[in-house]
């Protein structure tokens, strides 16, 4: 069977198989592995030669190294140093190093072997299972994380800035990878030189001039010939191009695509590049996980249960303590420090490319790669009923340990102006008042927003505005004026409905978060009225116009055209806000009415901007509205 069939067979289960595998919840990594399976010798046979797909779509892997490579700018790195190189440089170093020595004595004796190899004797072997092992799944952590809204919770960012610096070790991993080829499996070779090294050396060197002799200037030429679709070719030549060159040398040819990537990390055209690497890589990834879903011995976990599985699970719950230890070393508090371990307990994708990569050069037998790619792809598999363990078993425990904050007790100032939301918004409200010596008592339902302000000096009480009791506390009896700026519209809602109700005569100035929060304020009885981001949106749209070469009058006067016709728009939708049919009629009716009426005022627009130009009338976008202001 010829490679082009057998990339076409992958290619269209992948687009059947993938899409369902996440219907139910898989990540798009064990999609592949799965295709792979069903297409492979423990399915229906029906993909042919492994290892030529496999050598095909290794270059995946090489575009994804450049990629990672790409990406390291020494200022991003600087920015997360600390998280990066700490969490991430003790967990890759301890867990690796005790792997490997657990491994190493694993059954105890010289002459102790697993499968058939003799383990004492090849500390190189246990060196690449354990650091292989060390390496948690970046693209299904993500996954997970960006899913359940908690990566920029800190262990989050935590576990990202540990997956970076493991993208980063695996590149040395590999690069050892030869080396190690003649000083663990083949001993009559000759051992470690120098000449690898110097080889090293010299081809980062050449990188380096290539990069800023050919390499920029040859970008620069395409761009300004106007031929973009040219730059694709070119990254796919220098990447390509450099594998063969390590190829020839007889040096790792991810630790040149890495390189590759860094030299090109901070290259004015960095974004062209890492948006055209970016299909080929998918695919070619996506590819080289199916080949190695083909190469897995489903048969194994039938003959070796315990190992397969209890290698998997034992796996998880290592990695779980050593992440939870090390979290809680570092000042990480008792649920973060959990939700870290569960987060990149299992074994990765990068684990597939070290072993498979240490089976072609020699280093690690298959007998020990198979079981080994079973067990991380198990704990991948694993890592979602982790999470739902954590979710139901834990989290609620960790709810009940943290002790309800109780809400501020807020001293009867009697201020004339109560601001319910101290988020951006409120934030400028206050210091403008502020500027004309006007006390305010400021309120925010965020625990932690109320420390971050109070860092800056600023008074703000911790409470929830839709609390009667606190209002009454916070001298709402007194106030002449509520400003309105909470982020949840519902509460904000009945807090509006709550104020009209009971203090008739009292101001409210509210913010809008869209049109329909707008409404539902409108029906609570606010009349001031301000939607979130529209002045904003104005001015912007002003610029736009004068960007474009629109004089100023008629740029103004779009705008104003356009404010005025909106606010009406604004009355007559109210009455049919809350049914979608209707309100979407309105609006596509609005927007030929709108168009035609530019149209038809054309020439009107220009006279009334002369007039109004020669009485001195300047744009404003925050014009004064008599009855709800924008």
């Amino acid at each position: 069977m010829s490679l082009l069939v057998q990339v076409t067979i992958f290619l269209g289960a992948a687009i059947l198989l993938v899409p369902l595998g996440r219907r139910f919840g898989l990540a798009t990594v064990l999609g592949y592995l799965l295709t792979g399976v069903v297409l492979g010798p423990s399915g229906f046979n029906v993909a042919g030669d492994t290892e030529a797909v496999m050598h095909f779509a290794e270059y995946g892997v090489f575009m994804l190294l450049f990629l990672i490579g790409l990406e390291l700018q020494p200022s991003r790195l600087w920015a997360l140093r600390r998280p990066i190189f700490m969490l991430g440089g003790l967990q890759v170093l301890v867990t690796g190093v005790i792997l490997m020595f657990t491994i190493w004595l694993l059954v105890g004796g010289p002459s102790s072997t697993i499968f058939g190899i003799d383990l004492k004797s090849q500390l190189s072997t246990s060196f690449i299972i354990g650091f292989g092992f060390a390496l948690s799944s970046t693209a299904f952590v993500l996954q997970l994380l960006s899913e359940k809204n908690q990566l920029a919770s800190a262990h989050g960012r935590d576990a990202f800035a540990i997956l970076l610096f493991q993208d980063i070790a695996v590149i040395p991993l590999l690069a050892a990878l030869p080396l190690l080829s003649h000083a663990g499996l083949q001993p009559d070779e000759q051992g470690f030189n120098f000449v690898y090294f110097a080889k090293v050396v010299g081809v980062f060197i050449g990188l380096v001039l290539a990069s800023r002799i050919v390499v920029r200037p040859l970008f620069r030429l395409i761009v300004s010939s106007g031929a973009n679709e040219l730059l694709t070719a070119v990254a796919l030549f220098f990447i390509l191009g450099v594998a063969m060159l390590m190829n020839q040398l007889n040096i790792s040819v991810a630790l040149g695509a890495f390189l590759t990537g860094v030299l090109l990390a901070d290259s004015e055209y960095r974004h062209e590049i890492e948006a055209s690497i970016q299909p080929f890589k998918g695919l070619l990834l996506g590819l080289f996980f199916m080949s190695v879903g083909m190469s897995t011995n489903l048969l194994l976990i039938a003959d070796e249960p315990f190992l397969v599985i209890g290698g998997a699970l034992g796996l998880m719950t290592f990695k779980f303590i050593i992440l939870f230890g090390i979290a809680r070393l570092m000042g990480n508090r008792l649920p973060t420090s959990v939700r870290l371990g569960v987060s990149l307990a299992q074994g990765g994708e990068f684990a597939f490319v070290v072993f498979n990569t240490a089976v072609s050069q020699k280093v690690l037998p298959i007998a020990i790669a198979e079981p080994l790619i079973l067990i991380v792809t198990l704990s991948m598999a694993m890592t979602p009923l982790a999470f739902l363990l954590l979710e139901k078993f834990f989290e609620p425990r960790f709810a009940k340990a943290v002790p309800e904050r109780e809400f501020d007790e807020i001293p009867n100032h009697e201020h004339k102006v109560i601001i319910a939301g101290f988020g951006r918004i409120g934030q400028i409200v206050g210091r403008i008042l502020r500027m004309h010596h006007i006390e305010f008592t400021a309120i925010e339902k965020d625990a932690r927003q109320v420390d971050f302000v109070r860092k800056f000096g600023n008074a703000v009480y911790y409470g929830n505005p839709t609390n009667p009791e606190l209002l009454r506390s916070a001298g709402i009896a007194h106030a002449e004026l509520f400003v309105l700026t909470l982020d949840d519209p519902e509460q904000a809602v009945i807090t509006a409905e709550y104020l009209k109700r009971t203090y008739p005569k009292l101001k409210i100035i509210a913010r809008a978060r869209d049109r329909n929060h707008y409404y539902q304020l409108r029906e609570a009885g606010v009349k001031l009225i301000w939607r979130e981001t529209y002045l904003s949106s104005l001015g912007m749209a002003h610029a736009s116009l004068l960007a474009l070469g629109f004089d100023e009058a008629t740029a103004e006067e779009s705008i104003d055209v356009f404010r005025d016709y909106d606010e009406e728009l604004l009355e007559r939708q109210q009455a049919v806000y809350d049914d979608d049919v209707k309100l979407v009629e309105s609006a596509r009716a609005a927007m030929i009415e709108l168009e035609g009426l530019f149209d038809s005022d054309h020439h009107a627009i220009r006279s009334q901007n002369k007039l109004a130009n020669d009485d001195g009338e300047r744009f404003n976008p925050i014009r004064k509205k008599t009855d709800h202001g924008s």
